[in-house]
Parts: structure tokens; sequence; C-alpha cells
């Protein structure tokens, strides 16, 4: 059914007002009216309904963006399927997107820059730990609140949208301007590709303008592969330049760190910083709490009278017990087996020639397209190579013909690991069961 104004969705969703029109669908302003809240609702256009294999990829991809939580990151709130539609609910974040602030200021202060950048960076960070790269970053995904607050949005059709052709219209043919090198050339999305886009992103807030144009999406994307982007104005600070700069380099490993790191040195280039609330603040939201209590004043009450001679029996009743206290503790320290240094104590602490001489890596990522619609023997191999265990296990059941079967649809922990780390596979097994191995043929067993 075609989204218009007063449909319901899901038996709760009533549509109120067309937020935006995008790529791949509508977004809608809608009220939850079960729990009477306010909700953004994303519509998916129709034909992509007729792909089975991308609609999979989004409702897998929407359960996965559900479980990042970050204030900078807008909640995914519900999925569902009606009347021939596929939609996504979502926190209602009040405000517009920064590609609208872009289009009605222009250029864009440095130091609002550099704080977006910051607070963008910061909530990738948190999706990054949690195994999940955005893929599209883009200003239109940069929701701004009345008190410049950054909320990314579209983490829940974000790779989906990555397997469209770029020679397809809509969501992918719009969003190449922000499209990495590597994303370009067919190679993995990576917590760094993100970080590119926001370097294009900063770069187009800062000018008025993107740092790659051409006739066509083809052409604009062999301009990210190849060209080297136009040199920022010098009326920007050169550490603020070098920092964009090094985010739009065309090798990964030029590029910042990682997403928090790219926060860091956004802020400390900040000549305002952020202010944050003040303990005064909350406290004057604090409630006022009234005891029974009786105060004194002594300023007025009178103050009881001592003798003489108490200070110098008190002054030695405390210095016998200091001693006394010492004594014993010497006596149990000299006493306990503990306290004498064995052999294995006592050597030293620099590491062993076997700790020393490694070089397996302690942490892994793991992405969620690392793993997610591969089957079973694939992601295993691919586990034991990166130095991760894992268990797989049979799930959801599918028809004994479904492409689906012995694929996997869910996996955890994502992110960041240390090594050895048992991630758990669930993959959808057919009706008549399944040969992929069992947690008990798993290498971590």
């Amino acid at each position: 059914m075609k989204p218009e104004s007063g449909l319901i969705y899901g038996g709760r969703y009533r549509l109120s007002k067309r937020i935006a029109i995008g790529g791949m669908g509508e977004v809608w302003r809608a009220q939850d009216e079960v729990i009477l809240r306010d909700v953004a609702i994303k519509i998916l256009k129709q034909e992509y309904l007729s792909d089975p294999n991308f609609l999979e990829r989004f409702r897998t991809e929407a359960k996965h963006a559900a479980r990042v939580n970050h204030d900078g990151i807008a909640n995914v709130y519900d999925y569902g399927e009606d009347g021939g539609s596929a939609y996504l609910v979502m926190e209602l974040v009040p405000g517009e997107s920064l590609a609208k602030v872009i289009e009605t200021e222009g250029k864009l202060s440095v130091d609002r820059v550099l704080d977006f950048v910051a607070q963008t960076s910061r909530a990738l960070h948190e999706a990054h730990k949690s195994g999940l790269v955005h893929r599209d970053i883009k200003p239109g995904n940069l929701l701004i609140t009345p008190e410049d607050i950054v909320k990314i949005t579209d983490f829940g059709i974000a790779r989906v949208a990555d397997q469209v052709s770029l020679t397809a219209t809509g969501q992918v043919m719009g969003t190449v301007q922000y499209l990495a090198p590597e994303q370009a050339t067919g190679k993995p999305p990576t917590p760094s590709t993100d970080i590119y886009a926001l370097g294009i992103v900063a770069y187009e807030a800062l000018t008025g303008k993107r740092p790659f144009t051409g006739e066509s999406q083809m052409a604009i994307a062999m301009a990210q592969i190849n060209d080297a982007p136009p040199p920022l104005p010098d009326s920007i600070p050169e550490p603020v330049r070098k920092l964009i700069m090094a985010c739009l380099a065309k090798k990964a490993v030029a590029r910042p760190s990682n997403a928090l790191d790219l926060a860091q040195r956004a802020e400390a280039l900040m000549t305002t910083p952020r202010r944050q609330p003040t303990p005064t603040t909350v406290l004057k939201t604090l409630p006022t709490v009234t005891t029974s209590t009786t105060i004194i004043n002594t300023d007025t009450a009178p103050a009881p009278k001592l003798p003489i001679v108490w200070p110098w029996i008190a002054l030695v009743a405390m210095l016998a017990i200091t001693a006394l206290g010492l004594i014993v503790t010497i006596i149990i320290g000299a006493l306990s087996p503990a306290a004498k240094p064995t052999p294995s104590q006592s050597q030293s602490t620099y590491p062993t020639p076997s700790q020393s001489g490694s070089t397996a890596p302690t942490e892994i990522t793991l992405l969620s397209s690392d793993v997610l619609g591969q089957t079973v023997d694939v992601v295993a191999a691919k586990l034991q190579a990166l130095g991760l265990n894992f268990s797989a296990q049979p799930g959801e059941t599918v028809a004994t013909d479904d492409p689906k079967v012995n694929t996997v649809y869910d996996a955890s922990p994502l992110g960041l690991l240390p090594a050895g780390t048992e991630v758990k596979l669930l993959y959808y097994t057919s009706d008549g069961g399944s040969d992929s191995p069992t947690p008990s043929d798993s290498p971590s067993q």
C-alpha cells in the first residue's frame, strides 16, 4: 500500500506527515497508538520488496542496529511487514538533517564543524565496537537537534544499501560522493570507511561544496579512487585542514586510527569546547529533603569544660594503641607463610621469552559483515584464521530447497574481541535437518 496520512502500519503506527523521501523509501512522522509516542517510520520502496534476499538482509541488519545503544545514534524501536510493505520504526529526532543545515546556512564555522565531527565519531566508535559499520555516513543521515546535538540515523539499512550496484538508482547513486576508495573498488567496508565519509562531510560543511564531483556517478567514484581533494581554504586553521585531509587519505592506514582517535583530535582543536552541564545545574533539580534532625548552632552553644589533664591522658592512650597495633602487624607478618616470597613471586616481572616473542594479535575486530549471510563452514574457517573460537547452533527452520540453509544469520559477540573469544553462531536449518557443524564439532570444544 502507498504511504499516506492516516494509514496505520502494524496495527499501531498511524502516519501523520511525510518527513523526507530517500533512495530506498519514505520517512514519515507517525504516532505509536499503543504507547502514545511520536516516532519516525521508514517505509521501503516497493521495488526492493520483490527481492527476498534483499528483504532478508534488511531484517537481519535491523536487528543488529537495534542492539547499538548510544545517545548519538537514533534508536531503532521496531521492524515490521504489513500490506506488502516493510518498515523500520525509529526515534523521532527534533530538528533537521545536516544536509538541510548546510543548504540553509552554507559554510559552517570551524568550531561547529569540529563539534559535529567529534560527536559523530564518538557515536561511530560505539557502533564499531559492536561490530557495526554504518557504510553510508552523509549529511542527510546526521540529524541535528536545536541544541546542535548530532544523532546518526539509518544504521538499519546501511549494509543492505551497500549491496545495490553503483549503476542503480536511489540510495547508492545519491551517496557516491561520500564513498570511500575501498568501497568504490569493491573491497569490504571497515570502520575506517566511516572515517573517510565523515571527512567528506566535514569538508562540505566547511566549504559548502563536496570535494569530488563529476558528470556521472561512475566518474565521481573514479575520482574518489584516483584524485586528490582540492585544498581547503587558507582561512581554515592549518591543524584543522591537516585533520580533515588525513580523514580523506586514499589508504585507510593513513587515516586516524579509529573513530575515538578522530573525536579526541577534533575536540582538541576546538577553541570553544562544548559546554557541559555543571554540577550546580544538576543540584538545582534535586528535591529538597526535610528531616527532623536538630541543628545546633556552634557559635552560640556552650562548650563543655574538660579537665586540663585530659588531653595528656588521651595522647598517651593513642600512642599506646598505635604502638600495640604496629607490634601485632609485625608479628603476624613474620608468622604468615604468604609473606615469604616464593621463587615464582621473586622473579622479574619482565615477560618471558615466549611472551615477548609472540606476535599474535591480542584483540581482533569482528564485524557483522564478516560472518552474516555466509555458510557455517566459511565462517568457521574465517574465525579460526583470525584466532577466534566458535560454536555453531541450528536456529530458524526453512524449506529444504531454500538457499539460506546452513547460512549464518546471527553471531555474538561482535566488535573488538580478545583473541580466543568464542563466537556463538546461529544458522538456518532445513526441515529435514542439516549437515553443518554443531557445537561439538567446533574447534572451541
